[in-house]
């Protein structure tokens, strides 16, 4: 079975399309700003807290309040998903390699 470069040139574009589709409606919804807000705010959570605690008296050392804190929600299926998330991520690496190859020949072909 010969691959047609036609064929192949338009699933790469609309496999881009939708990928662009994709990351176009998370950028318009907001969700790398609200990801920032949520950094920003627990930062002058933070800077609250050490503030109050100097003002008990506290002993206080800068690297309690400092650094982002990583709460670890793992479970059999989180790590199961993320297993899997990884596992296709590898195999559409391959695809997209092997298509931008295919491309390459066929264009050298012509």
């Amino acid at each position: 079975m010969k691959l047609e470069p036609n064929k192949i040139f338009k699933n790469i574009l609309i496999f881009l399309f939708i990928i662009f589709i994709a990351l176009y409606i998370s950028q318009s919804t907001g969700y790398y700003e609200y990801e920032q807000y949520k950094k920003v705010a627990l930062t002058n959570e933070q800077i609250k807290q050490f503030e109050e605690d100097v003002k008990n008296g506290k002993n206080v050392n800068v690297k309690d309040y400092v650094g982002e804190t990583k709460k670890e929600y793992g479970n059999k299926v989180s790590n199961m998903g993320l297993t899997i998330s990884e596992n296709i991520e590898k195999y559409v690496k391959k695809f997209i390699n092997g298509a931008f190859d295919a491309i390459g020949k066929a264009v050298k072909e012509k």
